[in-house]
Protein backbone atom coordinates (compact mmCIF):
# COMPACT_ATOMS: atom_id res chain seq x y z
CA UNK A 1 0.00 0.00 0.00
CA UNK A 2 1.23 3.13 -0.86
CA UNK A 3 2.27 5.71 1.97
CA UNK A 4 -0.12 9.11 2.12
CA UNK A 5 1.99 12.11 3.18
CA UNK A 6 -0.47 14.35 5.27
CA UNK A 7 1.22 17.53 4.42
CA UNK A 8 -1.15 19.40 2.37
CA UNK A 9 -4.17 18.54 4.78
CA UNK A 10 -2.21 19.83 7.56
CA UNK A 11 -1.21 22.97 5.44
CA UNK A 12 -4.57 23.64 4.64
CA UNK A 13 -6.05 23.38 8.10
CA UNK A 14 -2.48 25.63 9.41
CA UNK A 15 -3.76 28.29 7.06
CA UNK A 16 -7.37 28.28 7.61
CA UNK A 17 -6.97 28.85 11.27
CA UNK A 18 -4.11 31.78 10.51
CA UNK A 19 -7.11 33.20 8.56
CA UNK A 20 -9.03 32.94 11.61
CA UNK A 21 -6.66 35.10 13.59
CA UNK A 22 -5.61 37.93 11.10
CA UNK A 23 -5.77 41.16 12.66
CA UNK A 24 -4.17 39.71 16.22
CA UNK A 25 -1.24 41.15 17.61
CA UNK A 26 2.29 39.78 17.62
CA UNK A 27 2.56 36.04 16.78
CA UNK A 28 -1.31 35.50 17.85
CA UNK A 29 -1.46 35.64 14.26
CA UNK A 30 1.45 34.29 12.58
CA UNK A 31 2.37 30.83 14.81
CA UNK A 32 0.10 27.89 14.56
CA UNK A 33 -0.18 27.01 18.47
CA UNK A 34 -0.18 30.25 19.36
CA UNK A 35 -2.72 31.61 16.52
CA UNK A 36 -4.82 28.12 17.91
CA UNK A 37 -4.96 29.13 21.39
CA UNK A 38 -5.80 33.23 20.05
CA UNK A 39 -8.64 31.88 18.28
CA UNK A 40 -10.20 29.72 21.23
CA UNK A 41 -9.88 32.52 23.19
CA UNK A 42 -11.55 35.08 20.64
CA UNK A 43 -14.22 32.73 20.14
CA UNK A 44 -14.87 32.40 24.24
CA UNK A 45 -15.09 36.04 24.04
CA UNK A 46 -17.81 36.46 20.91
CA UNK A 47 -19.68 33.82 22.53
CA UNK A 48 -19.89 35.69 26.00
CA UNK A 49 -20.16 39.39 24.17
CA UNK A 50 -23.47 38.26 22.61
CA UNK A 51 -24.98 37.33 25.37
CA UNK A 52 -23.95 40.59 26.63
CA UNK A 53 -25.27 42.77 24.58
CA UNK A 54 -28.66 41.80 25.30
CA UNK A 55 -28.64 43.23 28.34
CA UNK A 56 -26.68 46.62 26.91
CA UNK A 57 -29.26 47.14 24.60
CA UNK A 58 -31.67 47.06 27.15
CA UNK A 59 -30.29 49.28 29.88
CA UNK A 60 -29.60 51.48 26.46
CA UNK A 61 -33.88 50.75 25.82
CA UNK A 62 -34.13 52.06 29.66
CA UNK A 63 -31.80 54.99 29.52
CA UNK A 64 -33.60 56.49 26.20
CA UNK A 65 -37.07 55.54 27.73
CA UNK A 66 -36.63 57.54 31.00
CA UNK A 67 -35.08 60.48 29.32
CA UNK A 68 -37.76 61.08 27.36
CA UNK A 69 -40.59 60.07 30.20
CA UNK A 70 -39.18 62.92 32.14
CA UNK A 71 -39.77 65.45 29.50
CA UNK A 72 -43.18 64.49 29.73
CA UNK A 73 -43.21 64.80 33.22
CA UNK A 74 -43.42 61.29 34.82
CA UNK A 75 -40.33 59.05 35.97
CA UNK A 76 -39.59 56.16 34.25
CA UNK A 77 -41.08 53.29 36.75
CA UNK A 78 -44.36 55.60 36.62
CA UNK A 79 -44.33 55.36 33.05
CA UNK A 80 -43.76 52.16 32.77
CA UNK A 81 -46.46 51.40 35.89
CA UNK A 82 -49.21 53.58 34.16
CA UNK A 83 -48.26 51.76 30.67
CA UNK A 84 -49.14 48.34 32.31
CA UNK A 85 -52.41 49.95 34.22
CA UNK A 86 -53.20 51.45 30.82
CA UNK A 87 -53.11 47.61 29.30
CA UNK A 88 -50.89 48.91 27.12
CA UNK A 89 -48.30 46.10 26.12
CA UNK A 90 -44.80 47.41 24.11
CA UNK A 91 -41.53 46.17 25.12
CA UNK A 92 -38.96 48.89 26.21
CA UNK A 93 -37.19 48.46 22.42
CA UNK A 94 -40.25 49.40 20.63
CA UNK A 95 -41.18 52.25 23.41
CA UNK A 96 -37.16 53.81 23.30
CA UNK A 97 -37.51 53.60 19.26
CA UNK A 98 -40.54 55.91 19.64
CA UNK A 99 -39.21 57.55 21.69
CA UNK A 100 -36.39 58.58 19.29
CA UNK A 101 -37.88 58.66 16.12
CA UNK A 102 -41.92 59.38 17.01
CA UNK A 103 -41.97 62.11 19.93
CA UNK A 104 -45.87 62.53 19.61
CA UNK A 105 -47.00 59.03 19.91
CA UNK A 106 -44.62 58.73 22.92
CA UNK A 107 -46.15 62.00 23.97
CA UNK A 108 -49.54 60.27 23.48
CA UNK A 109 -48.41 57.21 25.04
CA UNK A 110 -47.22 59.24 28.40
CA UNK A 111 -50.35 61.40 29.06
CA UNK A 112 -52.48 57.79 28.44
CA UNK A 113 -50.13 56.56 31.80
CA UNK A 114 -50.43 59.63 33.29
CA UNK A 115 -54.03 59.65 33.33
CA UNK A 116 -54.33 55.97 34.55
CA UNK A 117 -51.72 56.72 37.56
CA UNK A 118 -53.87 59.73 38.22
CA UNK A 119 -57.06 57.46 38.54
CA UNK A 120 -55.36 54.90 40.34
CA UNK A 121 -54.10 56.92 43.14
Amino acid sequence: MARIKRGVAAHRRHKRLLALTKGHRATSHSLYRRAHESMLHALSYAYRHRKELKGDMRRLWIVRIGAAAREHGVSYSQLMHGLKLADIALDRKVLADLAMNDREAFEQLANAAKERLGAAA
